[in-house]
């Protein structure tokens, strides 16, 4: 299978549908040949949004990038399945188990990142090794209150919630992507990405009601696989605080930190973000 890419345009390659044992059809694309590396999108994304990295990184490996469940492009009529961090996690489990694909190299962003880091906790079987890039989610210090996203950022989200289900859907996507970035960054985005967001708007109510859980130094210490952690130089600090606590957490880590990016690196930063993930897996 081969799959044309283009970052600017996000252009569409051939779509295939993995239908897992509970049902749900996964929507994927798949290109070039070798260990497999699977990509798990966060936020208002989809498989589209690492079309950079297989671009290039299927010259050497085979690279397969997964929707998960309620994202673009949803298959009509098709059994979707509930919403939320915990279904996504058993989603990506059945779906390397169906395609007798692990274990894999595993690549997750933001709340693909944290799903990701589920995924080699709970399936160790099924993952070589993980790179989570600015893992998304609230961290739980030992001895600290329960950890909660700050009121400001809650807030916020509830706000955006509004806007998108009020049909205000480019206020709704502008204020969240930059809040997640830097002031600005949604303008200056490509017609791509914000066509891709823009598919993707509905997802982020459902999101927001379903929070992503703390990490914690136990949950980390049941990683077992080599990890790449990488943060964007300019990334919010409460991923920059994840990558520089899991690393501490989990023990056999090698850390990274793209200058200049914030935390849309894989687009802004792709080259440096490849080599990275090159040199990891190919170690």
């Amino acid at each position: 299978m081969n799959a044309r890419t283009d970052l600017q345009n996000l252009s569409v390659p051939e779509v295939f549908f993995a239908t897992v044992p509970s049902g749900i059809r996964v929507p994927y694309v798949a290109s070039g040949s070798g260990e497999p590396l699977l990509f798990v999108h966060g936020s208002l994304c989809d498989y589209r949004y690492w079309s950079g990295q297989t671009a290039v990184l299927s010259k050497d490996f085979l690279c397969v990038s997964v929707s998960l469940s309620h994202y673009w492009p949803v298959d009509d009529g098709a059994d979707q399945g509930d919403f939320g961090w915990k279904a996504h996690v058993a989603q990506l489990a059945e779906f390397i188990a169906a395609m007798n694909l692990g274990p894999v190299h595993l690549v997750g962003h933001s709340r693909g990142g944290c799903v990701a880091f589920h995924l080699a906790r709970e399936f160790p079987e099924l993952v070589k090794t993980l790179t989570l890039a600015d893992p998304g989610g609230p961290l739980q210090i030992d001895g600290m209150p329960e950890a909660a996203m700050p009121p400001a950022i809650t807030l916020l989200r509830e706000k955006v919630a509004c806007l998108i289900e009020e049909g205000a859907i480019e206020a709704g996507l502008e204020t969240f992507v930059d809040s997640v970035s830097m002031p600005g960054i949604w303008r200056r985005s490509t017609p791509g990405f914000r066509t891709m967001a823009t598919d993707n708007a509905s997802t982020l109510p459902k999101q927001f009601r379903d929070p992503l859980p703390a990490y914690t130094r136990a949950a980390a210490g049941q990683v077992k696989c080599p990890t790449l952690l990488i943060a964007g130089e300019k990334s919010p600090r409460m991923y920059r605080d994840n990558v520089n606590k899991l690393a501490e957490w989990i023990g056999h880590v090698d850390k990274r930190s793209i200058a200049g990016a914030s935390h849309g690196m894989t687009f802004t930063h792709a080259a440096a973000f490849n080599r990275l993930v090159h040199a990891f897996v190919s170690a």
